[in-house]
């Protein structure tokens, strides 16, 4: 194939499979401009696809959880309608009345409530605390 003066020699051979790797080179090149922008039209429809799957499922996870609140809501409604009875009831056993005893110990059954306040009792003639009073601001010592 080479010559003394390390020269390609050309030969009918050699020209045929040049010719036939242009000739594919060129093909390869028609085919992907006529293929990529039906390849692109297909990956933008598959991607638009994915969204709105996606879309589809996030609206069905709200829904459920648009389900779970109102019947969360519901319990509690029903848990208030429990409980209303329940005061209704134990002003009924009162005979109907609520005596200001009554009022005292609600109140202070109410105070186990507080979390990080500090509540002072002050005796008072009765040995009851005094319900409303107010609390006096420490002033700076200058």
């Amino acid at each position: 194939m080479y010559n003394q003066n390390n020269n390609i020699q050309v030969t009918p051979k050699l020209i045929k499979w040049v010719v036939t790797g242009v000739a594919a080179l060129v093909v390869v090149i028609v085919a992907m401009a006529f293929i990529t922008p039906w390849y692109n039209v297909w990956s933008q429809e598959m991607e638009g696809k994915a969204e709105f799957a996606k879309a589809e499922q996030n609206r069905k996870i709200k829904i459920e959880e648009a389900k779970a609140n109102l019947e969360a809501e519901k319990l509690n409604a029903q848990a208030e309608i429990e409980r209303a009875k329940g005061a209704a009831e134990a002003i009924r056993i009162e005979n109907g009345s609520i005596t200001p005893t009554y009022i005292q110990y609600l109140w202070v059954r109410q105070q186990s409530d507080l979390s990080n306040k500090t509540v002072i009792y002050v005796p008072t003639e009765t040995n009851l605390p005094i319900l409303e009073s107010t609390r006096a601001l420490s002033i700076p010592q200058e």
